[in-house]
């Protein structure tokens, strides 16, 4: 490769791994492009010279950052991303965030205009083959767009968070955690944190923090506090909402239930080889039971009695209706 085509292919990488983390040290940037550090301080310089702000800091702790400009750059996609893109642009009227349909439609007005054609066709004929499902719940509050964005980066970048947040009982209150992750429901976002007023993990709703959201100091992870963190939410979630908890012990192995049913609806945990405990909660028992059932395999309600007695009851009412 020609010497300057080798060194226009390295500024596009170089961009490239400045748009996809916030913060590079340069011996990082190094070693991802191949190049010693000097060279890497020299690119800077160039993308510097083409209008991109970049800014260094010296020392151990220092590096590079691609920071906020007058317009946002050029964003480097190769044709995976540009159709994954463009996919959840179509796709985000549909995630629970305020405002978000009118901004996706004008985002992605821009980017099929630079598509190939090629690929302008694949996500033109993926939009008019899909029709969005009815929302199972008109009228939920969304969440803030320019909050989740604010949370999102704090998560990548272990920032602390400082912000005013309604409680389930309507009072409002003054937070100050470290963030973990985000967690899309299907219906709500979630926060889940590490609160340090209460010094325990704690899961927020997104639209119940105010969206004046303020970054606190740097911090060193905690341990998360479960492995499968929407199955967590899941069950915070549902212990706060549902009148009804359960838990079923069902017949069949954890990974054979788990692909049947939607993990929104409860959390699973192995009881040996071949049977799993299912916790979960409902409003309305006999859809509990119900759904329990139509799961497929043999199972035996643990707890509570009232939905013994109710499986029982329908159980009796089902055989009822089948006799000649």
């Amino acid at each position: 490769m020609p010497r300057m085509l080798e060194t226009s292919a390295r500024l596009l990488q170089l961009l490239s791994l400045l748009q996809a983390q916030r913060h590079w040290t340069g011996g990082e940037l190094a070693e991802r492009l191949g190049v010693g550090p000097r060279t890497v301080r020299r690119d800077v310089d160039r993308l510097r010279r083409l209008g991109y702000p970049i800014d260094a800091a010296p020392g151990v702790a220092g590096g590079y950052a691609l920071a906020a400009g007058s317009a946002l750059p050029p964003l480097l996609l190769d044709e995976e991303e540009a159709v994954a893109v463009a996919v959840g642009l179509r796709t985000a009227t549909r995630v629970g965030v305020s405002g978000i349909e009118e901004t996706s439609v004008r985002a992605l007005a821009k980017l099929e205009a630079v598509l190939p054609s090629a690929l302008r066709r694949r996500v033109g004929a993926l939009g008019f083959a899909t029709l969005p499902y009815p929302d199972p719940s008109p009228g939920l509050p969304a969440a803030d767009p320019e909050t989740l964005a604010t949370i999102a980066a704090a998560c990548r970048d272990h920032e602390g968070l400082r912000f005013g947040y309604l409680a389930h009982d309507g009072t409002n209150t003054r937070r100050i955690v470290q963030p973990h992750r985000l967690v899309h429901t299907g219906r709500r976002w979630y926060l889940v944190a590490w609160d340090l007023g209460r010094d325990d993990w704690r899961t927020f709703r997104v639209d119940r923090i105010a969206a004046r959201v303020a970054l606190d100091r740097r911090f060193l992870p905690h341990k998360p506090p479960a492995e499968d963190l929407a199955a967590y939410v899941a069950r915070g979630v549902s212990s706060a909402r549902d009148r009804h908890q359960a838990r079923v012990l069902l017949h069949a192995p954890v990974e054979q239930v788990r692909a049947r049913g939607p993990h929104q609806f409860g959390t699973l945990e192995a009881d040996g080889a071949d049977r799993c405990v299912m916790s979960t909660g409902a409003d309305w028992l006999g859809g509990l039971a119900v759904y329990i059932a139509n799961i497929g395999v043999d199972f035996e309600v643990l707890e509570p009695p009232e939905l013994i007695e109710t499986v029982r009851e329908l159980g009796e009412r089902f055989t009822r209706a089948t006799r000649p």
